[in-house]
C-alpha cells in the first residue's frame, strides 16, 4: 500500500520488548510518536523485565522475525529502521538476510538504519549472546547508517575485533570511534554517559583537534557572561560527551551537563529511536544526533518516579520546555535565558562584539560617532521607559509592578549619565532634547511600543530584556577582555571608560539580575509551548537586531 504524502513518516523498530514499558520496543514506539512518526515493530525477543532489571529473555524464532519484517515491508513505506536487542546469532543473521534480500540484492536503496548494539542490561543481564557478535559486526554493521555503542559496548566490540582497550578518557573515546568505523558502518556514535568529563577535558580535546566540530548543548557559550556572575561552578561541573565519527571524515563531539539521576532506564533505546525519527523526517545525520541527544537529555530532566526507580517518562518528554525551563541549578542558573541567547547566538554575538563596541573599548572610537549614538540613545530611552510603564500597567501583582517601576528609575539614573557625558562633550540638555530622531531610533522605539500594546505581557518582557541584558553583556564582555594579558581593551586614559564602568558596574548588573529573574520566573510560571517559545525568541531576536542597527547607524555616519 503506497504511503500518503500526508502521513507521518514510518519508522520500524526491530528489538526486544520491555514488560515495564520503559525500554525496548515500548520505548521506541513512544519516542517515534513523540517525534511525529508512525511506529511499526518487529519483536525479536520477549523479556520479563521491570525498572530494577531483566529477569529473563525468551527469543523469537528467527524465521518468525523475518516474517514480521516481510509483513511490514510488504505493506508500509518505511523511512528509517532502528535495531535494538537481537539476542542471538540466528535472529541477527535473519535480520541481515531480510534486509539484504529486500534492498541490497534488488539494488533498492535501504532506509537509514540505526543499530543500537544492545549487549548487556544495566542490571548485568546478557542481552546479546557472544556468538551473535560475529553476525552483528560482519553482517549488520556494514548495512548500518550509524551504530550507537555506550562505553562497555564499545569496549566489547573492540575486544571482539582484536583491540583490547579500556575507555577511561575523551582521548580513548576518539580512538575507539576511529577503530569502530573499521567495522563497516557509515558512522559511529560512542556514547559518554558512563564516563564523567570536565570542561578542562573538553577544552583539551578541542585545542588538540581543531578538525573536530564542537556542539555545546545546555552549556554556556560566548557572550553569556551575564549568566555567570556569582555562579562559577559551571566551569568545574561534570559533563557528558558523545563522539560522532563518520566515514566521510566528519568528526563531532557533543557536550552537555551531566545529570545526577538514576533516570537512565531506556535512555539508549530512546536515543537511537530519536535519531531514526529525525532521519525519517529528513534531517542530516549530525543534525539528527544533535536533536536526539538533546531530546534524551530533556527526558532525563523530566523523568518521574515509576516502579522502584526513576524512569524516563517517555509519554511526556515532548511537552516542550515544561520541566526543562524550571530545572535551575548552580551550574545552569538561568536556563531559559541561556536558551534565548543560544537560539539567537549569531546576531547576539554580532551585537555584543560590534565594531562600535570594539573601537569604544580601544578608546579610538570617533568622537562624532559616539556623540551621535549617545544622543539617539537618550531619545530611545524615552520609548524604553514608556514600555516599562506599559509593563507596570499590565502587571497583576505588586512585586511585578515594583520590578517594572524600579527599571524606570534605573532608566532615569541612566539619563543622568547621558546628560553628564554630553556635558563633557559640550552638548547641553537643550541640544539633546532638540536632536532629530533617527530612523533607527524611531524603528526600535515604535516596535517596543507596538509589542507593549499587543496585550501580551511575556512578549513585552522579551522586548525589554533584550536591551537591558544586552548592555549588561557588552559591559561584562569588555571587562573580561580588559583583564586578559596584553589586552586590546584600553582602560587608562580611555575617554569612554565611564561608559564601560557603568554597564559592567554593580548598579547596572543588579538591574540585569532582576531582569534575568523576571525571565526565569515568567518561564517557570507558564512554560511556553514550542510555538509560543518561537514567538518569544522572535521578539528577542528582533530587538537584538534593532540594537545592532543602532550601532550600525552610528558607525555609518561617513
Amino acid at each position: 500500500m503506497p504511503q500518503s504524502k500526508n502521513m507521518s513518516p514510518i519508522v520500524l523498530t526491530i528489538a526486544g520488548t520491555d514488560s515495564s514499558g520503559g525500554a525496548g520496543i515500548q520505548a521506541d514506539l513512544k519516542t517515534f510518536a513523540a517525534h511525529g512518526c508512525y511506529g511499526a515493530s518487529v519483536v525479536a525477543a520477549l523479556t520479563a523485565q521491570n525498572t530494577t532489571g531483566v529477569q529473563d529473555v525468551l527469543p523469537v524464532p528467527a524465521a518468525f522475525v523475518q516474517k514480521q519484517m516481510d509483513s511490514v515491508f510488504d505493506d508500509l513505506e518505511v523511512k528509517a529502521i532502528k535495531t535494538g536487542m537481537l539476542f542471538d546469532a540466528s535472529i541477527t543473521k535473519g535480520v541481515v538476510e531480510s534486509l539484504k534480500t529486500r534492498f541490497t540484492d534488488k539494488g533498492v536503496a535501504q532506509p537509514p538504519l540505526i543499530c543500537d548494539p544492545v549487549c548487556v542490561s544495566t542490571s548485568g543481564h546478557t542481552l546479546l549472546q557472544e556468538h551473535a557478535l560475529e553476525e552483528m559486526t560482519s553482517g549488520l554493521f556494514p548495512l548500518a547508517t550509524l551504530i550507537t555503542p555506550n562505553k562497555s559496548e564499545a569496549e566489547l566490540l573492540l575486544k571482539y575485533s582484536g583491540t583490547t582497550m579500556e575507555i577511561t578518557s575523551l582521548e580513548d573515546m576518539l580512538t575507539s570511534a576511529e577503530k569502530l568505523l573499521s567495522l563497516g558502518s557509515k558512522a559511529v556514535l560512542v556514547k559518554g554517559g558512563h564516563l564523567e568529563s570536565t570542561m578542562d577535558d573538553v577544552t583539551r580535546i578541542w585545542e588538540a583537534h581543531p578538525e573536530i566540530r564542537a556542539i555545546k548543548q545546555g552549556l554556556f557559550d560566548d557572550n553569556m557572561e551575564i549568566l555567570l556572575v556569582g555562579h562559577p561552578k559551571y566551569r568545574t561541573g561534570p559533563l557528558v560527551v558523545d563522539v560522532l565519527f563518520s566515514q566521510g571524515g566528519e568528526k563531532v563531539v557533543l557536550t552537555r551537563p551531566k545529570i545526577n539521576s538514576s533516570s537512565t532506564h531506556g535512555t539508549g533505546c530512546t536515543l537511537s529511536s530519536a535519531i531514526a525519527s529525525e532521519l525519517a523526517r529528513g534531517a542530516s545525520l549530525t543534525d539528527a544526533v544533535e536533536c536526539a541527544t538533546a531530546y534524551t537529555h530533556r527526558g532525563i530532566l523530566a523523568a518521574e518516579a515509576i516502579g522502584s526507580m526513576l524512569t524516563l517518562h517517555l509519554t511526556t518528554i515532548y511537552i516542550p520546555l515544561a520541566d526543562y525551563t524550571t530545572r535551575r541549578s548552580s551550574t545552569d542558573p538561568y536556563p531559559f535565558t541561556r536558551m534565548l541567547i543560544a537560539r539567537t547566538s549569531q546576531i547576539w554575538k554580532q551585537y555584543v562584539e560590534h565594531e562600535f563596541v570594539k573601537q569604544l573599548g580601544k578608546g579610538v572610537l570617533n568622537r562624532t560617532n559616539f556623540i551621535y549614538f549617545i544622543k539617539q540613545d537618550y531619545l530611545y530611552l524615552k520609548y524604553y521607559a514608556r514600555a516599562y510603564g506599559l509593563l507596570a500597567a499590565k502587571s497583576a501583582t505588586f512585586p511585578e509592578i515594583q520590578s517594572a517601576t524600579e527599571t524606570i528609575l534605573n532608566v532615569l539614573h541612566e539619563i543622568g549619565n547621558h546628560t553628564d557625558y554630553c556635558a563633557k562633550f559640550g552638548i547641553s540638555k537643550q541640544e539633546l532634547e532638540s536632536t532629530p530622531e533617527a530612523t533607527s531610533t524611531t524603528a526600535y522605539g515604535a516596535y517596543l511600543i507596538d509589542v507593549g500594546l499587543q496585550g501580551d505581557v511575556a512578549k513585552l518582557v522579551m522586548a525589554a530584556m533584550a536591551c537591558l541584558l544586552g548592555y549588561g553583556e557588552v559591559g561584562l564582555w569588555l571587562k573580561k577582555e580588559s583583564q586578559r594579558p596584553n589586552s586590546w581593551v584600553v582602560m587608562e586614559g580611555n575617554p569612554y571608560k565611564q561608559w564601560m564602568d557603568e554597564y559592567s558596574g554593580e548598579m547596572y548588573q543588579n538591574a540585569v539580575r532582576t531582569g534575568l529573574e523576571t525571565i526565569e520566573k515568567l518561564a517557570a510560571a507558564d512554560p511556553p509551548s514550542l510555538v509560543r517559545f518561537e514567538e518569544w525568541r522572535t521578539v528577542w531576536e528582533r530587538c537584538t537586531r534593532l540594537e545592532k542597527g543602532f550601532w550600525d547607524a552610528a558607525m555609518n555616519l561617513n
